[in-house]
């Protein structure tokens, strides 16, 4: 064995005695056996909406160019690639609006390249690791480039003070956070963060990008995310929306001042130097955002909350009875979320972890019972953070959670069973 493939396998080795090692799951697993989706980001369940694929085909059917893209965009500007970017820059009451590949490319993108020196940047601690990667290829030093604690309020406020002390004239704060956070299903307190930004830094040189992801559809009107349901969009730096989480497709878009825009145009490297993306994907997206206009994707996000609040429910009551240390909802689900006021109050996001030590075991024993929910641990999450994420979908079924919550006890019942017998006792829930 060569010395590269020697460090290569010991490093694969080690990710096998913490038990984190990564694996594609079993390609067969979404069709033999069938297996109930709790896993998927297809929250509105628009990939197997016959409606949305008849709209495809048809559109497909009708586009002058449906395959390929011909290029980069600056070689190769599709006419649909600049209708579809129009849309969406009236669509979401934004100045400008420019495609990217993926929410990681625009991500990463955007912040090697818009932060300029001098220029400190505030994240989210459990913001997505492309606004990381996009930080470390910027011209930030490490010093400039900060976390602050997970929706704490009193720690942003303690980090914009420090930033604007240590801030040369002329320079800027960016302050990075997600409207709905994919590991925790936790809500940005987005209202809050524009006023403690705006009262710090009257004169706007503190910035708010906000990464809607997991937003995209299923909050807001006709599904524009949370930054347009609190009526934000002009108090907002900058927006990333993607298409292939709700909206079935692929690829994302960037919210922003034309002046950006024209920056990213010059200097993001994963948009200059990659083929852009292919015709088929711009139609998928329109197709999409054909529903978001028309209503139909509101009426799933409805039935997406509701199956979401039942689940929430069921789970509250079944884990009262199981010892903690073996499986719990994290704070902010394990009780009924205190009512706000009505601009600050949405529903709990599709995105449940249940926490557990146990992660790869629940998870294996689900598959057993038919149901497929993914064991997520570190480096993904922080360590002691193992979790079971159940994703829930619009066509999740009341059945599907009965299923679910019930596979849950008979799995705790046996674990706390087993601790019972390693200690010589009888224990049972």
């Amino acid at each position: 064995m060569s010395a590269l493939n020697a460090k290569l396998a010991a490093a694969l080795a080690s990710r096998d005695a913490r038990n984190i090692r990564r694996r594609l799951p079993d390609p067969s697993s979404a069709a033999s056996p069938p297996y109930t989706d709790f896993s998927s980001n297809d929250y509105l369940s628009l990939a197997a909406s016959p409606l949305l694929r008849a709209r495809l085909l048809a559109a497909l059917a009708a586009a002058p160019d449906a395959l390929g893209s011909g290029g980069s965009r600056l070689l190769v500007n599709g006419a649909q690639h600049t209708a579809l970017e129009d849309r969406l820059r009236t669509f979401f009451a934004a100045d400008a609006a420019l495609l990217f590949n993926s929410g990681f490319d625009a991500n990463a993108g955007f912040f090697a390249c818009v932060p300029q020196p001098g220029d400190i940047l505030l994240a989210d601690e459990h913001i997505h690791a492309s606004v990381h990667d996009g930080a470390r290829a910027s011209r930030l030093p490490p010093p400039a480039r900060r976390t602050f604690a997970h929706n704490d309020l009193r720690a942003l406020r303690t980090e914009l003070l420090r930033a604007r002390a240590d801030l040369p004239a002329g320079a800027s704060v960016f302050v990075a956070v997600e409207s709905v956070y994919s590991m925790d299903g936790t809500l940005a307190p987005l209202a809050d963060i524009v006023h403690i930004t705006e009262t710090l830094f009257p004169h706007r040189n503190a910035l708010l990008v906000v990464d809607e992801a997991h937003a995209t559809g299923i909050y807001g009107p006709c599904g524009r995310g949370l930054v347009a349901s609190l009526r934000l969009e002009r108090r907002v730096f900058a927006r990333l929306h993607t298409f292939g989480k709700a909206l079935a497709s692929s690829g994302a878009v960037v919210l922003t001042s034309p002046l950006v825009r024209d920056y990213l145009l010059n200097f993001a490297r994963p948009l200059i130097y990659t083929t852009a993306l292919a015709n088929t994907s711009i139609v998928a997206a329109s197709c999409a955002f054909d529903l978001l206009q028309d209503g139909t994707a509101s009426a799933l996000a409805e039935t997406l909350h509701a199956i979401t609040a039942y689940l929430l429910s069921r789970l509250r009551t079944a884990l009262a009875r199981i010892p903690p240390h073996i499986l719990r909802l994290p704070p902010h689900l394990s009780s009924p979320t205190t009512k706000q006021t009505p601009a600050q109050t949405h529903p709990p996001a599709p995105i449940v972890p249940l926490l557990t030590p146990l992660a790869r075991p629940l998870s294996a024993h689900l598959r057993t019972r038919g149901m497929n929910a993914r064991p997520i641990s570190w480096p993904t999450v922080p360590k002691g953070a193992d979790r079971v994420r159940v994703c829930v979908q619009a066509r999740t079924s009341r059945a599907d959670v009965d299923r679910l919550v019930e596979a849950l006890s008979v799995w705790a019942e046996g674990v706390v069973r087993a601790e019972g017998q390693a200690l010589g006792v009888e224990c049972k829930l």
